[in-house]
């Protein structure tokens, strides 16, 4: 989707070094995460153990965001939150440790510009659902995949006055894989990589 209208300058340089940071940030986590969990996996049988993990009735994540859908046509940065709720405690594959899980979430995410003028800012509200698959892989690792779809509602807040400012509200196919670490069965550090959207947080089983 591309919108434009004739929006108002604004100084935007300190956001757009923060939402740099962020992303770097964000980026060397999802290319370090798979090396940190083989490492621990390689030597532990958690996964051979089915059912071998937390028992909880939901898992709450509040998140920071870094987004890139297609809503405005520019990087964003964000806070949400996720609840995910046990369905299935043994999953799919009888003979490993995983479970399945419903996701959803409220995410609210900030551009740093609009299509066509690079001085305007814009707003998404999003709500992320899935089903996520759960693999323990290890004592303190665990990660999943959430195949789903997300709705969304983009808005600019800054055009000037007398100028109408476009909105858009629809629903796209999402899809995110990620990891855990538990620190111990109730409380784990989470990322999130996908789309439209990587998250970083702290997850509370309940």
């Amino acid at each position: 989707m591309a919108y434009g209208c004739a929006c108002k300058r604004t100084p935007l340089a300190p956001r757009r070094r923060m939402a740099t940071s962020l992303t770097r940030l964000l980026r060397t986590a999802s290319l370090l995460l798979p090396l940190a969990i083989s490492a621990p996996a390689a030597a532990d049988d958690t996964i051979k153990r089915p059912g071998d993990h937390p028992q909880y009735g939901v898992e709450l994540e509040p998140h920071v965001l870094l987004g890139f859908g297609d809503v405005y046509g520019a990087s964003t940065l964000g806070l949400g939150g996720r609840a995910s709720i046990p369905v299935v405690q043994n999953g799919f594959i009888s003979s490993i440790n995983n479970s399945i899980a419903i996701t959803f979430g409220l995410d609210l995410l900030w551009y740093q510009s609009c299509y066509y003028h690079g001085n305007c800012s814009a707003n998404s509200l999003e709500l992320p659902i899935a089903m996520q698959w759960n693999f323990f892989v290890a004592e303190r690792w665990s990660v999943f995949g959430e195949p789903g779809l997300y709705i969304f509602h983009g808005f600019l807040p800054d055009c000037p006055a007398g100028i109408p400012c476009p909105s858009a509200t629809g629903v796209l196919p999402a899809f995110y894989a990620g990891g855990r670490f538990h620190i111990n069965d109730t409380i784990s550090l989470t990322m999130r990589v996908g789309y439209p959207t990587f998250s970083f947080g702290v997850s509370f089983f309940l």
